[in-house]
């Protein structure tokens, strides 16, 4: 190759340029999976490609920031930098993020590889490529990033089986599984923009700022190693999302039904963060609703579908909902995870005084009439000795697989249930949301592995709550109560050592 190419005409030579067109097979026959889904495609030259890194510039770059992760890890690990946590309480998140987001990054790993092979034009499928890569570097470094945490607290051991397995990481699971039995397109659409463009400032910004505040240096290093990787994410999610609206008017619909069901789906999911960033994090950060507010209402909704209006899309079905819930959603989760956390690889305690009032500030219209009174009585069980934990099991919606635990729109005190009948049965989901959803698709979604149902059919290690906690991987230490866990006494141990030798 010429040493005279600008840099321009080096990626498109080593990119686009290695395409060919089959002469002896059909495209169809090469390409078979992107036309059921009725997406019309005239040109995929039109592709603006969102990576303008060559595979060999792409692996340099990650080095260098793989370099300098490792140092940090490194440093950290020698310098017994887990006593400089904020509390042992914090490593729940990090639990909660290696068991539900690490398994998500392989996932995409391995589904982008798979749309690598199957689009039909080569800018996509190198978009495609990259990102998996992206994502199969992101499962290394965030395994890598958290590993020495095992060695010192519970509930970090098997989450990879815990994934498969335990009932609040079915929400997780379910959503990518949903995705990738998808097309191609909606693929594109549920991860690349719904999540990773929507969605994903709430997951990563709050993850790692809060990292940042309760001295986890490790994991806010990996949080700045994959910032570029996730804007490149983001990018390629509204290159997708232009591309199909501009290739034919007939997309538009397809784009925005799609674009309704996984801001919903990605929505639900990320529940499980609004109560961590309200509820896990000893050092506060943001509130939930602060957070949905500024990278969700302002960036979002009065930005990008502002101009998204020009395609004739509009801001997605049931977001009205959500806004209303963002008073409420994070306490209804963590209030439901407090009393299920025997059967979870994390554990819960009840707020602190100081940490309850900080609540109250946040949520001045809800959070002392709604939930501050729940906490109030659950502390004055705990310190009666009565430390309760449901012995039930929680019904699970059928589409996004939380508990029913989230309340009619507008009225925080009304269990919300919706119910359908389907060939005889009868199913059950959380929200006007989810309702919509099964709905369109019920063949689908009947076929939900359901952690409750599986339990009562016996296909869980066995009947009693034991034999279910040790089918899951769960050891002594992994649940319950935080006051005196066994990461609590360490964490205690470990403190009263360093008093000593000081």
């Amino acid at each position: 190759m010429s040493k005279k190419l600008s840099m321009q005409q080096r990626y498109s030579a080593l990119t686009r340029g290695l395409d060919w067109t089959p002469t002896y097979v059909d495209a169809e026959q090469v390409y078979p999976y992107t036309r059921f889904e009725g997406i019309k495609v005239h040109d995929w030259s039109k592709w603006d490609d969102p990576f303008r890194l060559t595979v060999d510039s792409y692996f340099k770059y990650q080095a260098e920031k793989d370099k300098r992760l490792y140092a940090v890890i490194d440093g950290f690990v020698q310098g017994q930098g887990h006593l400089s946590l904020s509390d042992a309480k914090y490593v729940n998140a990090m639990k909660l993020f290696l068991q539900g987001v690490t398994p998500l990054e392989y996932a995409a790993h391995r589904h982008f590889a798979y749309l690598a092979r199957y689009y039909d034009g080569p800018g996509p499928r190198f978009a495609a490529l990259c990102q998996s890569i992206d994502e199969l570097r992101h499962t290394q470094t965030e395994v890598h990033t958290l590993s020495s945490y095992n060695k010192m607290f519970g509930g970090m051991h098997s989450w990879p089986q815990q994934f498969d397995r335990v009932w609040y990481l079915s929400v997780p699971k379910s959503f990518f599984e949903d995705a990738m039995s998808a097309g191609p397109f909606e693929f594109l659409i549920a991860i690349s923009f719904s999540f990773e463009y929507l969605l994903t400032n709430l997951l990563f910004v709050p993850f790692m700022s809060g990292a940042s505040f309760n001295g986890d240096v490790p994991t806010m290093t990996f949080g700045f190693s994959a910032q570029s990787d996730e804007s490149r994410h983001m990018t390629l999610g509204l290159e997708a999302i232009k591309f199909l609206l501009e290739q034919d008017e007939d997309n538009v619909p397809l784009v925005q039904a799609w674009i309704d069901k996984w801001f919903w789906r990605g929505y639900r999911l990320v529940s499980l963060i609004a109560q961590m960033l309200d509820y896990m994090l000893p050092r506060k950060v943001m509130s939930w609703k602060e957070s949905f507010e500024l990278y969700f209402e302002e960036q979002m909704l009065g930005g990008l579908f502002a101009d998204l209006e020009f395609y004739g899309i509009r801001p997605p079905k049931h977001v009205d909902q959500a806004i209303g819930e963002k008073e409420i959603l994070s306490h209804q989760v963590a209030w439901t995870l407090y009393q299920f956390s025997h059967a979870a690889a994390f554990t819960t305690t009840v707020p602190d005084a100081e940490h309850l009032d900080w609540l109250s500030e946040q949520y001045p219209d809800t959070f002392d009439k709604y939930f501050r009174p729940l906490w109030d009585k659950a502390a004055r069980i705990q310190e009666g000795g009565g430390r309760y934990f449901s012995g039930g099991l929680p019904q699970l919606c059928q589409v996004c697989q939380v508990p029913m635990l989230f309340t009619e729109p507008g009225d925080p005190t009304t269990i919300a249930q919706r119910e359908n009948l389907y060939e005889g049965e009868r199913y059950h989901t959380c929200s006007d949301g989810c309702q919509w959803i099964f709905e369109r698709e019920p063949e689908k979604y009947v076929q939900a592995w359901l952690p409750v149902h599986q339990i009562l059919q016996g296909t869980c290690g066995g009947p009693t709550i034991p034999d279910v906690l040790a089918w899951y991987g769960l050891q002594d230490g992994d649940s319950g109560e935080y006051v005196g866990s066994l990461d609590q006494q360490d964490w205690q141990k470990w403190h009263a050592e360093i008093e000593v030798g000081s």
